[in-house]
């Protein structure tokens, strides 16, 4: 395996360690201060990110995501995610690279129409628009993605939606203009090919927002969104692909989207420990440094081990993925999105725990970013079904008669 990056992703790589170090970071205040400013509850874009995006397309960074834009390999990509992630609320963003618009282009690029694609894709890859994608309900466990009980029904030349969903990221940005949902066309067909994808534009008839869903407390800017469809009409046209074929396009959409999730976790992650060093140098307690006590030292230990041994895992996926393909790194897939985010979450707590107070204040980026990192945890699939499918493969390549 060679994790080299090419010669195009690190002329790429200088250009975005510049842009934020001369850019995101100074922003980050300002981002804050504009937020606070409009009020908890606005979920408009501040202004301060409409100068970032306009330097980062002067300086070429983006959508470097999509390998037919930039160029770049899921591994080369996933070097550039991790760097974005030290300022997870701003950087992805700013590149146009942010979830779930990502996995939103992903799907369109691969499996849209070429008209879907110009109505929905080319605005996106702009940046003049954000978008979402409905698949998680209140009423089921949508760990389990047959369990989705929406129901997407042909009438016509038309779709008829009904069902509700929740933890809608982004649907509350006023840019938010479209949203990919994930129902059920034929609730009697084989499990995986019940579902279908379909695109429903915001502000179809019989679409409600009915609230934005704050996580640990804080109201991020785009939103987390329960929305409830009564019988939503869009052209039969609005389907992508065909019908019974969400589950794949389900799967297809999450596998480089992990790596992107979980380098970013380690950005935050490297962020973190930075943090916590710089402050176990510079407080004193029983006469000497933070860092100068063997239980600090040990948290830092701890930290460096975790976030290298999480990054080559994720680093290989990324690999495999290029060499062979998401069905070539099923079981990596899944194993990352378990120890990135765990690796991320640790190492936070403890950059926490070393700031004493100020760690759970919002006068450090931990509080906010410990968020993400326990949230990572559930969404996209909670650890337990990533780990009953590691397991299930280990078994069935012991028994290939039982992969239960």
């Amino acid at each position: 395996m060679d994790f080299e990056i090419s010669s195009t992703a690190r002329e790429y790589l200088a250009n975005l360690n510049e842009f934020m170090d001369g850019h995101v970071y100074p922003a980050e205040p300002v981002y804050d201060q504009q937020r606070a400013d409009a009020g908890r509850d606005d979920h408009t874009l501040p202004p301060v990110m409409e100068e970032l995006k306009a330097e980062a397309r002067r300086r070429g960074l983006w959508n470097l995501f999509l390998p037919d834009v930039g160029g770049l390999s899921v591994t080369d990509y996933a070097t550039l995610a991790e760097v974005t992630g030290r300022s997870p609320h701003i950087a992805p963003q700013a590149l146009n690279c942010s979830a779930p618009d990502t996995g939103n282009m992903e799907v369109l690029h691969m499996f849209g129409s070429a008209e879907q694609r110009k109505q929905w894709l080319e605005p996106l890859l702009e940046g003049r628009i954000r978008s979402a994608f409905a698949m998680t309900e209140p009423d089921v466990a949508s760990s389990d993605a047959t369990n989705i009980a929406t129901s997407i029904v042909r009438d016509g030349d038309d779709y008829v939606i009904n069902g509700r969903k929740w933890w809608i990221s982004g649907a509350a940005d006023p840019r938010c203009k479209v949203f990919i949902v994930m129902g059920k066309t034929d609730p009697d067909g084989p499990a995986h090919r019940q579902q279908s994808m379909i695109l429903v534009p915001n502000g179809t008839p019989g679409l409600e927002i009915v609230r934005s869903l704050p996580v640990f407390g804080y109201e991020d800017q785009e939103g987390h969104c329960e929305l409830r469809f009564t019988d939503v009409r869009v052209p039969a046209e609005n389907l992508i692909s065909e019908e019974g074929d969400g589950f794949m396009i389900a799967q297809a959409r999450l596998g480089p989207g992990r790596v992107h999730h979980c380098m970013r976790a380690l950005g935050m992650a490297e962020r973190a420990l930075e943090l916590m060093a710089r402050r176990a140098n510079e407080r004193m307690a029983f006469g000497k440094p933070l860092a100068r006590q063997g239980v600090v030292r040990e948290q830092i230990a701890e930290s460096r081990m975790a976030i290298e041994q999480a990054r080559l895992l994720v680093l290989k996926t990324a690999w495999l993925i290029d060499k062979h393909g998401t069905k070539g790194a099923q079981t990596e897939i899944a194993a990352i999105k378990v120890a990135a985010p765990r690796a991320a979450a640790e190492t936070i707590d403890r950059a926490i725990q070393v700031h004493g107070g100020g760690g759970v204040s919002e006068d450090f980026p931990l509080a906010r970013m410990y968020t993400i990192a326990r949230t990572m945890r559930i969404f996209d699939g909670p650890d337990e079904v990533h780990l009953r499918s590691i397991a299930r493969r280990e078994i069935k390549n012991l028994t290939p008669s039982d992969g239960e």
